[in-house]
């Protein structure tokens, strides 16, 4: 299905590259997508620099690609929490339904044959148990317990029962590389109201955790919830699967993604038009366009890769390979 909007957020700087990226892959790996493709790109005094893409050449690029700029000044976030533009953009779209992508993503698939059901919100399972961090004194349950009350939602609702008690995966927790939803105003005003009550007013329950750079995935199954969403069922399995992949970083991508993601990207990266851009990207030029994508490849086996992405960072970042 096309009858949706695909948003993803532009900067000056590297998520220009990564969207580029993004961007080319949708058009060669999903024509079928009919829908509008559109760049939100964040503006306004909250920000140290004007963030916005100073790059002529790259602009013209995402033009030919088909994606168009919608501009949309921080209100509650900026320099402080860039994690917040995914939050506040979505109030600048059009009130249509809407999938939200990281600019770190590759679509590897038929994107527009994705049976998404916008009444039922839904977002990324590609996650680890990165947030809450628990103290002895307390428990997941008195945490995320917390969070539900001061919205007046119904956690019970939410639990995975198949999970141990107070297991990580027991609780709604997402990642929010993409999500999507019918109306993106209703959605994002509903998003950037809970991260401001937490961030402003955080309830004592939390009082030992870190918010920054959690406060989106926080607060992201919250809405999801309160709007008659919840974890993405099979149909859905294609996200994170053989229709997007979430890389992060490019070496990561090389060192953990499937053959297809790597053809894919190398496939875009490897048009003489956006070759002359990328190449001033380093991550690109090292790992694309000088090999080195290759070497961090066979340091690796996909088949039995560390259970958590630090002993990955780790070892790259010891062989000189951990490029952002």
């Amino acid at each position: 299905m096309s009858g949706f909007n695909i948003v993803a957020v532009v900067q000056e700087g590297r998520l220009a590259y990564e969207a580029l990226l993004l961007v080319a892959s949708l058009r060669r790996m999903s024509p079928g997508f009919t829908g509008r493709l559109i760049l939100a790109e964040p503006h306004g005094p909250r920000w140290r620099a004007d963030p916005r893409l100073q790059d002529g050449a790259i602009r013209a690029a995402f033009e030919a690609l088909g994606a168009e700029f919608l501009p949309f000044e921080n209100i509650a976030f900026g320099s402080s929490y860039p994690h917040g533009n995914k939050i506040e953009a979505l109030m600048a779209l059009p009130e249509e339904p809407f999938l939200f992508l990281d600019s770190d993503t590759l679509v590897t698939g038929d994107l527009a044959a994705v049976p998404f059901d916008f009444t039922r919100p839904s977002a990324s399972m590609r996650r680890e148990g990165s947030w809450p961090d628990v103290p002895v004194y307390s428990t997941h349950e008195a945490i995320w317990g917390a969070l539900y009350d001061r919205f007046g939602l119904d956690m019970a609702q939410t639990l995975d029962l198949s999970q141990p008690q107070d297991y990580w995966q027991r609780f709604l927790y997402f990642n929010a590389g993409w999500f999507f939803g019918a109306n993106p105003r209703a959605f994002g005003a509903r998003w950037a109201s809970y991260a401001r009550s937490v961030r402003d007013d955080t309830p004592p329950a939390l009082a030992a955790q870190s918010l920054n750079p959690w406060l989106d995935q926080i607060t992201l199954p919250l809405v999801v919830h309160s709007f008659g969403g919840g974890r993405p069922g099979p149909e859905l399995w294609g996200m994170d699967g053989d229709v997007t992949c979430h890389y992060r970083l490019l070496p990561l991508l090389y060192a953990r993604e499937s053959d297809l993601v790597v053809e894919v990207l190398e496939a875009v990266a490897g048009r003489q038009e956006l070759r002359r851009l990328l190449r001033d990207w380093e991550p690109a030029r090292e790992m694309i366009y000088l090999n080195r994508g290759a070497k961090v490849r066979a340091m690796f086996d996909r088949a039995d890769l560390p259970r958590r992405e630090q002993a990955i960072r780790s070892r790259l970042k010891a062989e000189g390979l951990w490029l952002r």
